[in-house]
């Protein structure tokens, strides 16, 4: 069985050895209630000491929760740290901002470029390679 205070007191412990992972596990246990009473503030609160900490994906969710409090501008400015380190649906959250009038045709082209430029460092041939070799494989009907 899973023991999620268990788990936070092992995530508070990684986090003050500078593991902002764990900063990011334990935002996400307040967010979803999950060993703890849900409590949004405090997910905010270390899904900010997560992105400190250079967890991409926490920057994105604090551009959702900016985004759910109205705070477009805020959101966009998250999306944007997103997209460059690769959170493809920070670029679709861009993509509706600017289609709701709340990010400029200027913003949705940059965040695009930042984007193909995240894709453009990560090519490798091996990833070439592999992803090739699993077209080849057929799933069963």
């Amino acid at each position: 069985p899973q023991d999620y205070s268990k788990a936070i007191e092992y995530w508070q412990r990684s986090a003050q050895l500078g593991h902002a992972g764990s900063y990011y596990n334990i935002a996400v246990a307040y967010g979803f209630g999950k060993g703890v009473q849900r409590d949004m503030k405090k997910a905010e609160h270390y899904f900010e000491l997560a992105a400190i900490g250079g967890e991409v994906i926490a920057r994105h969710n604090l551009g959702v929760i900016e985004q759910n409090k109205g705070n477009m501008e805020r959101a966009l400015k998250h999306y944007m740290i997103a997209v460059r380190g690769g959170i493809a649906e920070s670029l679709n959250r861009i993509q509706q901002l600017y289609q709701d009038g709340h990010a400029t045709n200027e913003d949705y082209t940059n965040a695009l470029r930042l984007y193909q430029t995240y894709l453009d460092e990560i090519k490798s041939n091996q990833r070439d390679e592999a992803a090739a070799a699993f077209e080849d494989y057929k799933y069963i009907e």
